[in-house]
């Protein structure tokens, strides 16, 4: 099981996101996604979870709920697109992975045995931050995230 992991496109789909994330079974969007266009795109390639981020403002985002729970293999997915309104325990809450954004900065990081994962942005390039998504292989029970830089 392969899962697509995308934030802060910023209504931007690039064709190199796209092509990364062929192949996916289920792609999360934690954020700031800006065009409804961009989850129309996203779904041609796999069903697609999304939440709403702090650009996401107009009408056809009020449909975006600001925290998801997807579950995927027996894993379960808690999506949100800024840390730090992180309101639960995901341990306790038998989580296996907090998807996040916002940052733009792609990470990686285990906090007592919960991934935490930020692909960072597949939008218009920030700074010099890289434009990035992620990946999630669950392969026998096991996460495996990776990153992919698309420029």
């Amino acid at each position: 099981m392969t899962i697509g992991v995308i934030s802060d496109t910023h209504g931007l789909l690039r064709l190199e996101a796209r092509e990364a994330l062929r192949g996916c079974e289920l792609i999360l969007h934690a954020g700031d996604v800006g065009t409804p266009e961009v989850l129309r795109e996203l779904k041609l390639i796999a069903p697609v979870v999304a939440v709403r981020g702090n650009v996401d403002v107009e009408v056809w985002a009020k449909r975006l709920h600001a925290t998801e729970l997807a579950e995927s293999a027996g894993k379960s997915f808690y999506i949100l697109h800024r840390i730090a309104d992180l309101d639960l325990k995901p341990k306790a809450a038998g989580i296996a992975a907090v998807i996040f954004g916002h940052s733009h900065q792609p990470v990686i990081e285990w906090r007592d045995g919960v991934l935490f994962f930020n692909p960072g942005s597949a939008g218009p390039r920030r700074f010099s931050l890289p434009v990035t998504l992620g990946k999630i292989e669950i392969v026998k029970g096991e996460l495996r995230p990776e990153i992919i830089q698309l420029l």
